[in-house]
């Protein structure tokens, strides 16, 4: 599986952004918006933005495989955030000050405590072995997805360690214009990122699954190449995404050849996001699952079971998955 940048830090976007006061259409009670300019950021430019590769922005959460327990595993998001009173000194910091960077911040007393099995993001800069809090005075890093642990159920449910494959949706390796949904090993994906997408994540803005019969996928950072990207001008970008079929999707990620992600999102640009058509609905899909070994070994509830009834099955959209239950 081709591997671009893996997700381990928050991704800045493209332009030099500015803050308006007026309610954000993409978080509930912000009474700001975070507006793309039309100028290009330093970071973009020095990060060769002109070279990079451009790929979906899918909307779900963010997840890494890496080892655990001696084998691979699906780890979840999880970023320690500072306690109340931490808190509170840090917002009225920002308020009085223009860079984050020059807060001091005691590492072992301000922030929530972590659970044991809890690691710092791959690209957190460190001092003195502590993890430094990003620029939103978080540190981002990353939980182990355990069978039976309820939080992280929806994670857990693409997952299978007995036999270490994944539920994961991508290209079809012989056909670009068809989506393929497979059993993947989890050795394939090890020290990469993903996102899950499903019925419960994020509203679901893919419309897959229902109550009865959710459905979650993972899909590689990267998986989703563009091909016919506009140019790094702000019109065109939105022309491109209210215009075009390719368009119809959250945002683009560009994969730099320094390993630096660089976005932009429509509500960057002032464009709604969940859009009723999305351009991943707009292929179809094949199940691919590859797994005659295992046909009778799954729970039968579990999604493998589920997506094995109907293998090798094609469907216009993922929409149209439905499990005969």
């Amino acid at each position: 599986m081709k591997r671009l940048g893996s997700v381990q830090r928050k991704i800045p976007c493209v332009f030099v952004t500015e803050v308006k006061e007026e309610p954000s259409s993409k978080r509930e009670h912000q009474p700001f918006k975070v507006l793309a300019t039309e100028t290009i950021s330093h970071k973009a430019l020095d990060a060769d933005i002109y070279s990079a590769i451009p790929t979906e922005k899918v909307d779900g959460t963010c997840c890494y495989v890496t080892t655990y327990k001696d084998q691979p595993y699906l780890w979840a998001r999880l970023d320690r955030k500072p306690n109340k009173q931490a808190e509170k000194r840090f917002k009225n910091f920002l308020h009085s000050k223009e860079n984050p960077k020059e807060f001091f911040w005691n590492v072992e007393e301000d922030f929530k405590p972590a659970p044991e099995c809890w690691i710092p993001a791959k690209e957190t800069e460190q001092i003195n072995g502590n993890p430094v809090p990003d620029e939103n005075g978080h540190i981002p890093g990353w939980v182990p997805v355990e069978k039976n642990n309820k939080q992280y159920c929806w994670h857990s449910s693409v997952v299978n360690y007995e036999f270490e494959i994944a539920l994961v949706l991508k290209h079809h390796p012989d056909d670009s214009g068809l989506l393929e949904i497979s059993a993947v090993p989890l050795s394939d994906l090890l020290e990469q990122t993903l996102e899950l997408i499903g019925t419960n994540i994020n509203g679901n803005p893919y419309g897959l699954g229902s109550k009865k019969h959710p459905l979650h996928l993972l899909i590689p950072h990267g998986a989703f190449q563009i091909r016919n990207v506009p140019s790094l001008k702000h019109n065109d970008l939105v022309s491109w995404f209210e215009d075009c079929k390719e368009g119809k999707i959250e945002g683009i990620v560009w994969h730099c050849s320094d390993g630096c992600l660089i976005k932009v999102h429509r509500h960057h640009l002032g464009l709604c996001w969940p859009i009723p058509d999305t351009y991943m609905n707009s292929r179809p899909v094949i199940i691919n699952m590859n797994l005659n070994k295992c046909d009778s070994a799954f729970d039968i509830k579990c999604l493998f079971n589920h997506f094995l009834k109907i293998d090798n099955q094609k469907f216009v959209r993922l929409k149209d998955i439905i499990f005969d239950v």
